[in-house]
């Protein structure tokens, strides 16, 4: 397997592992996770007569759970351990195939919770005697939306079980979802490394029009040769955009996202692994967990939502003490996310604006104060998402989204301590004192005022006036001088216009006689 040594995670994972105890653990992706538990969990399965399932491996993404399979497949040749990967996006003979495992029985699962929970309400899963529960990339899944999911999964197995989470960052969402699956837990975290020093980290400042342009420009007066680069978009619909441009530079390129087939995004990983093609562009269903190292170029073609993505994904570069590129473009709407990921580095980059100088107009001003958090990052804070998107990889794995309404609507989003947001409700209304207006409805007004084509009022100008008590408005009703509603003034008819032939006589009319 060439492990000449082990890896932190691994040198303090395995022990506390194999000790039988439940276990939280934080380390960056390529730190070897996957191996610190894998490794000591087929040890067990091999000194063990095992006729059922033992080991559930729940993770976020369809390529994760095929890779992880793959080296089961690996790991396990000597221990004849047998293993299948069950996730969404397959074909009805996979479905079977799935279907069959399940009800068999494999040594280890590998799953996304979309995909498990589907097979689970049909009946014919049993994890009565699961010894063995890991949540692999935790963080990941709970940004998906995938918690309900995998706590009715959990409700499901067994108490009396070892239940292991790794993850790439720990913040406290992951800290309250263990408090519900771990039982008196063992923790490690790992921090941050920072990235490496061989990486020429490029910081542009651009509007979302002028990333593409600006794109070629650097690819094609890049100092070192673009041999194999990944472009990270949060943006599907931006991906066969950029294959399109690329191409006409004559850099073959494909796309990589949600949208393709299995089988599609499984033949282009492969293709680029073996070097048939130099570019991928890919959304962030690669930014976790998939084998991909060795690259010369990383693009963030947007920034990642969350610092810790930002090291992680520059960091499939320059490995080995090698030298790589990573080209970082910050939009007007992303300034605030690259304040995190200055202060997470602990060091200030340089932020270019050369978009005037190549003809494609000024480039906006870096002033994250300014700007703030114009983007948002859609995100509640418990592990659910808080908008209608779907997530990148979760397509066909039966995950649940919880949706909120946009502006207008009861769910409005605020800002909370450390950039992430929480709902408030109508009861989480600050408290309006007379003769003000609420500041829910005084947005509401504006943007209605805009939606009309009528600018909101400046700030520091009057306010219409309010009349004082007594002074009747129009509409009121007008009392008498006891104080009682007075009669209507009764309208005139409007006659009509006859011609005078018709008209009747002057005089006294019939009155009619009632017997």
């Amino acid at each position: 397997m060439n492990y000449q040594q082990a890896t932190p995670i691994q040198e303090q994972a395995i022990p506390k592992i194999l000790d039988g105890k439940d276990l939280i653990a934080s380390a960056q992706t390529g730190t070897g996770k996957t191996a610190a538990y894998l490794i000591p969990l087929l040890d067990r399965i091999s000194h063990a007569d095992h006729d059922h399932t033992s080991t559930l491996i729940l993770v976020p993404t369809r390529e994760l759970a095929k890779q992880i399979d793959e080296q089961v497949e690996g790991f396990g040749y000597f221990v004849e351990a047998t293993s299948i990967a069950i996730y969404g996006g397959s074909k009805g003979d996979e479905w079977d195939k799935q279907r069959k495992a399940l009800e068999t029985g494999a040594d280890i699962i590998i799953a996304t919770p979309g995909r498990l929970i589907a097979h689970m309400q049909l009946g014919y899963v049993n994890f009565d005697k699961l010894d063995y529960l890991v949540l692999d990339e935790a963080d990941k899944m709970l940004d998906m939306g995938f918690s309900d999911d995998i706590l009715n999964i959990v409700r499901k197995l067994p108490v009396k079980r070892q239940t292991l989470l790794f993850s790439a960052t720990m913040p406290n969402k992951i800290r309250e979802f263990s408090k519900q699956i771990l039982h008196e837990p063992e923790e490690i975290r790992l921090a941050v490394s920072k990235p490496a020093a061989g990486i020429d980290q490029q910081f542009y400042l651009a509007y979302d029009r002028q990333k593409l342009p600006l794109l070629a420009h650097l690819i094609q007066n890049s100092p070192t040769p673009v041999q194999n680069m990944v472009l990270f978009t949060s943006r599907k619909s931006e991906v066969g955009s950029i294959v399109r441009t690329l191409s006409k530079l004559g850099y073959e390129s494909r796309g990589i996202s949600s949208d393709l087939e299995q089988e599609e995004r499984e033949v282009v990983l492969r293709d680029f692994k073996n070097r048939k093609f130099p570019i991928l562009v890919a959304t962030d269903v690669l930014s976790r967990g998939i084998d991909i190292d060795n690259l010369t170029h990383v693009v963030n073609y947007d920034i990642p939502r969350d610092a810790e993505d930002y090291v992680h994904r520059i960091g499939r570069t320059a490995r080995a003490a090698t030298t790589g590129t990573s080209i970082t473009f910050i939009s007007d709407e992303d300034q605030h996310r690259v304040v995190k990921i200055e202060r997470l580095i602990e060091r200030e980059v340089e932020k270019q604006a050369i978009t005037e100088e190549l003809g494609l107009g000024k480039a906006p001003v870096f002033d994250p104060k300014r700007y703030g958090n114009r983007r948002g990052d859609n995100r509640r804070g418990d592990g659910r998402r808080s908008d209608n998107r779907r997530s990148e990889g979760s397509r066909g794995d039966g995950g649940r989204r919880n949706g909120s309404r946009r502006n207008g609507s009861r769910g409005q989003e605020r800002p909370v301590a450390d950039g992430q947001t929480r709902e408030t409700d109508a009861t989480d209304a600050q408290p309006v004192l007379d003769g003000e207006q609420p500041q829910g409805a005084e947005r509401k007004r504006n943007g209605k005022r805009r939606r009309n084509g009528r600018k909101p009022r400046p700030e520091g100008a009057p306010m219409a006036t309010i009349p004082e008590a007594g002074v009747p408005l129009p509409g009121d009703p007008v009392l008498n001088v006891s104080g009682d509603v007075a009669d209507k003034p009764k309208r005139r008819k409007k006659r009509r216009n006859r011609p005078k032939g018709d008209r009747p006589e002057a005089g006294p009319q019939p009155v009619a006689v009632v017997e």
